[in-house]
C-alpha cells in the first residue's frame, strides 16, 4: 500500500510545493483511511523536488518516520520532549520559521495528530496569523484522527485560513485495484484498506473483526468523541455507536431507537449523537426527501453506515453466511450504495431517501443538487418492481431515476463513478 497513491496526494502535492499558497491545508476524514500514508508520500515528493519539509507527529514525536530527532541534532539537543505539548509545538514552529527563511524554496511543515495538543487552533491561528505579517515561507500542513468539526468544534479562528482536504473510506476501485477485492468482499469487508496490508490477508475473519472493533469503534469512541466532545450520557453514547450500524438500510424512529437502549434519554440527545458518529465518518441520518425542507429534518432517519465494515464485523457472519441470508444481505447491498453517494457527493449535494405520505412507496436514495434530482433504487436480487420509482417520477416529473443491481446499473459499474458524475450522466 506504500506505493498507490491516493489522488489525494497530487492535489495536496501542488498546493504546497507553491511557495505562495497562502492557506493551512488541513487533511480530514475518517479514521484508518490513510491520512498519514499521504501526508509522508507529500513529504516524498517534496523532498524530491528540493523542497524542505518536515513531518511531526505531535503524538509521538520520537517514532522512525518522524523529522523531530533531526531537528534535536541541529539545535544540539535543546529541544526536549518532556516539557508541555504547546510549547513543543512553539519550539517546532519557531525553528521552521527560520529554517523556512534560510531556504529558497521555503518549508513546508506537516503536523499529525495535532489534536493531542489542547487548543491547538487558538495556538496555530496566532502563529500563523503572525507568519503572514512578518512575510515567512512557511506552508502548514494539519491532520487528526478525528473528524475536522471534532477537532475544531465551536472555534471559529480558522475560518478562511485552511483549505480542507476531504479524504474519505476507500472505493471500491481502490480496494479491487490494490488487493484484489471482487464486488461481493468489497460489499461485506468495506473500504478500511489496514486489514489488507496485514500478511494474514482477508482470510482470517477473526483478525479483521477486531480490527474493526479495535482500531476503527474503540478510539472513535474514547479518543475522539468523548476525548473531544462534552458527553453528558457517555452509556448512552457507547450503546449507538454498537447499535446504530445495526440498523443501517432501515428508516427507523428515534423512539425506536431510544426503546433499544438501556439508559434515559430523549430524542434531542439522540439525534445530536447521531450528528457526531456522521462527523466521525461512521453513521449517515438521511433525512426524507420533500420539496419542503423543514419538512425533512422532522421525518424518521434513514440510517447508512459510511462504511459497510461496520455492520457486517459487528454481525457475527462471515461472508459465506451473509450471502444466503437475503434481508440481511440486501440491507448490506443498500448500505454499500447509500455509502459510496455520501462519500463521493459535492460539498453542495444532498443524498435523501422518499418515501410517499401513505407508506406505500418508498425510493432507496434520492440525489439532490440544485435543480437536479435523482431516484436510485437499489436492487439485490432479481425483483422487477419500480412501483417506488414510478410514484417517485410523477410525484416530481422533472427527476431521473436509476436501478442498481440486477436488470438495472452492475453494482461494478455504479461503484465507478461518483454521485457528482451520476447526475450529469443521466
Amino acid at each position: 500500500m506504500e506505493e498507490y497513491q491516493r489522488e489525494q496526494v497530487g492535489l495536496i502535492f501542488e498546493r504546497v510545493s507553491r511557495p505562495s499558497h497562502m492557506r493551512i491545508v488541513a487533511i480530514t476524514g475518517p479514521r484508518q483511511v490513510g491520512k498519514t500514508t499521504i501526508a509522508l508520500q507529500v513529504r516524498k515528493l517534496l523532498t524530491e523536488s528540493q523542497t524542505p519539509c518536515w513531518y511531526m507527529p505531535m503524538d509521538n514525536l520520537s517514532s522512525a518516520k518522524s523529522d523531530w530527532l533531526g531537528l534535536k541534532k541541529r539545535r544540539d539537543g535543546k529541544l526536549i520532549t518532556s516539557q508541555p505539548k504547546e510549547q513543543i509545538l512553539f519550539d517546532i514552529w519557531g525553528s521552521a520559521r527560520r529554517a523556512s527563511a534560510s531556504s529558497q524554496r521555503g518549508l513546508v511543515l506537516i503536523l499529525d495528530e495535532i489534536q493531542v495538543i489542547s487548543r491547538w487552533s487558538n495556538i496555530v491561528k496566532g502563529l500563523w496569523d503572525a507568519d503572514k505579517v512578518e512575510g515567512y515561507p512557511l506552508r502548514i500542513m494539519i491532520l487528526g484522527s478525528a473528524a475536522w468539526r471534532m477537532l475544531v468544534g465551536r472555534n471559529e479562528g480558522l475560518v478562511g485560513r485552511f483549505d480542507s482536504i476531504r479524504v474519505n473510506h476507500w472505493s471500491f476501485r481502490e480496494m479491487a485495484e490494490v488487493f484484489g477485492l471482487t464486488a461481493d468482499e468489497y460489499l461485506f469487508y468495506g473500504g478500511y484498506p489496514g486489514p489488507f496490508s496485514e500478511a494474514w490477508g482477508t482470510t482470517r475473519l477473526t483478525g479483521w473483526q477486531n480490527y474493526i472493533a479495535n482500531s476503527i469503534l474503540a478510539p472513535v469512541m474514547d479518543r475522539d468523541i468523548m476525548g473531544l466532545k462534552r458527553i453528558r450520557k457517555p452509556s448512552l453514547m457507547r450503546q449507538l455507536i454498537d447499535l446504530a450500524p445495526r440498523y443501517s438500510g432501515q428508516v427507523i424512529s428515534y423512539n425506536k431507537l431510544l426503546g433499544q437502549l438501556q439508559d434515559a434519554g430523549n430524542t434531542t440527545t439522540i439525534v445530536d449523537y447521531l450528528d457526531l458518529l456522521s462527523d466521525a465518518g461512521l453513521i449517515a441520518s438521511l433525512t426524507r426527501y420533500s420539496s419542503a425542507p423543514y419538512l425533512s429534518r422532522s421525518s424518521s432517519p434513514k440510517l447508512i453506515a459510511l462504511n459497510t465494515a461496520l455492520m457486517t464485523a459487528l454481525s457475527g457472519y462471515s461472508v459465506q453466511e451473509a450471502q444466503p441470508n437475503r434481508p440481511f444481505w440486501g440491507r448490506v447491498v443498500e448500505s454499500a450504495v447509500g455509502a459510496h453517494l455520501c462519500n463521493t457527493r459535492g460539498p453542495v449535494t444532498r443524498i435523501h431517501f422518499w418515501r410517499d405520505r401513505s407508506g406505500q412507496y418508498e425510493v432507496d436514495f434520492v440525489i439532490e443538487r440544485g435543480p437536479h434530482l435523482v431516484g436510485v433504487e437499489v436492487k439485490s436480487g432479481n425483483v422487477r418492481s419500480r412501483r417506488g420509482l414510478d410514484a417517485f417520477k410523477s410525484r416530481f416529473p422533472k427527476a431521473k431515476t436509476m436501478v442498481v443491481g440486477p436488470r438495472g446499473i452492475p453494482l461494478d459499474n455504479f461503484f465507478s463513478r461518483t454521485a457528482e458524475e451520476w447526475i450529469e450522466s443521466l
